[in-house]
């Protein structure tokens, strides 16, 4: 059986290879756009100046023939819920897609989990414009998060998410919050400022300008320190940290209740976009094995690159992640690799570029405004990468830092634009029909 599995995906592979040979260079017209097929995507590209206009890459990924999206059964639920999932129904159908069984964990820190926070906060906000509540109790936590995780895996989401995403009832609650009911929240906050700040953001400059969460931040404090005049100022300053950021949750379900939930939904989104970029998300093994080849003196360029590849190698197989997190990826590694005497640039001397930092698929990174997946019933799922990418990993300087995304100046590679600019964009594309879909993906994916 064993030898079977292992001649039938030698098979899949030499037919894949096969097709993309023979559509080499080919143009698909369809629509608005111009899309190509990209056959070389394992050669280690060359470095090339960052373009500020980002180029996406909409990679189609099918599932394995043996696995449906859907298991088009309807979930029964406990009827103890008061979250009513209908006013929110193509949010909830997003975030099944953007939660898809293989690809969640790999799309987790990114897409998924944020679009899962997103929606949870849009149904308590909803709901709150009919209960006058802010949170739910213990007990309806409960059973909302286990209804709305069923719907959710009915609908094709992975049925660890909850796991995936670190959600659990107590993240539907007030928390340490003291404030949770609507009419106490408005009259405490100054309401009116803080629709104006957050009734629409844009996604690039809030990131830099952070006018709606400045203002959110302002509403929790102002709250989270409601009950705090009368104490005898024994709270700590991590015990006020801890109330704010849950008070935090608080006015997010705010605005979710005064915003439609398309609206709320994209609030929300582009204010974790914020927060996502300033972090890399990879866990790095122990570098022992390149601090041995590549320490000190090189004296075996192959054997330092053979070591510094397997070692990334490692690192692709972790999730997707955003081009601007993948130069945070690139300085955390680079420095660890400072500490134990690797001087040389091994990102250049081993032309090791930024997608190398992401899972492969046709070298994916996803863009610095990571955009929901697609589900399509013939193709399957799709999600923009971004091409700018065949870019040589930045080798940190001395100076310890890293260009800020909010310098204007800074040749950052694949800064956001507006989302506008997209049309009429020339974009690559790969199609993948069921067959190849084990091809490009680990297995543990399928």
């Amino acid at each position: 059986m064993k030898g079977l599995f292992s001649h039938s995906f030698l098979l899949q592979i030499t037919l894949f290879l096969l097709l993309m040979n023979k559509s080499q260079g080919s143009q698909i017209r369809v629509a608005k756009y111009s899309f190509s097929i990209t056959t070389n995507a394992d050669a280690l590209p060359p470095a090339i100046i960052p373009s500020t206009q980002p180029q996406p890459f909409i990679p189609l990924i099918a599932p394995s023939p043996l696995r449906p999206f859907t298991n088009n059964s309807v979930p029964k639920l406990s009827g103890l819920c008061s979250l009513n999932l209908s006013v929110a129904q193509d949010i909830v159908t997003t975030t099944a897609t953007n939660c898809w069984t293989s690809f969640a964990p790999y799309l987790a820190n990114v897409v998924c989990c944020p679009q899962f926070d997103a929606m949870l906060v849009t149904l308590i906000g909803q709901s709150s414009k009919y209960s006058g509540v802010l949170a739910l109790n213990t007990t309806h936590a409960s059973h909302c998060l286990s209804d709305v995780h069923k719907v959710l895996i009915s609908q094709g989401a992975n049925e660890d998410l909850k796991n995936i995403c670190s959600v659990y009832p107590a993240n539907l609650t007030d928390a340490s919050c003291p404030v949770v009911l609507v009419d106490e929240f408005e009259s405490i906050v100054d309401t009116s400022r803080l629709l104006t700040a957050c009734r629409k953001i844009d996604p690039v400059n809030e990131c830099c300008d952070q006018v709606c969460q400045n203002a959110i931040y302002y509403a929790a404090r102002k709250i989270a320190l409601n009950d705090m005049s009368n104490s005898n100022g024994n709270h700590s300053f991590s015990g006020q940290r801890t109330r704010i950021d849950d008070c935090k949750n608080i006015v997010h379900r705010w605005l979710a209740s005064k915003l439609d939930p398309s609206t709320a939904n994209s609030v929300l989104r582009g204010i974790s976009n914020c927060n996502l970029n300033k972090v890399c998300p990879l866990v790095f093994p122990n570098i022992t094995s390149v601090m041995k080849e590549c320490g000190n003196l090189i004296s075996n360029q192959t054997a330092c690159c053979k070591a510094t590849k397997s070692y990334v190698s490692y690192l692709q197989e972790q999730s997707f992640v955003t081009n601007l997190q993948a130069l945070r990826c690139a300085a955390s590694l680079g420095h660890k690799l400072q500490k134990v005497n690797v001087s040389k640039n091994v990102y250049n001397l081993c032309h090791i570029s930024l997608k190398d930092f992401s899972l492969q698929v046709s070298g994916c990174l996803l863009p610095s405004l990571p955009s929901d997946a697609v589900f399509d019933g013939t193709s399957g799922i799709g999600f923009i990468c971004d091409l700018n990418d065949n870019i040589v990993a930045p080798w940190p300087s001395t100076s310890n830092s890293l260009p800020s995304s909010c310098n204007r100046t800074a040749k950052l590679p694949s800064l956001p634009t507006a989302t506008s600019s997209q049309n009429g964009l020339s974009i690559n594309t790969l199609v993948l029909p069921l067959l190849f879909t084990s091809i490009l993906l680990p297995k543990r994916l399928l």
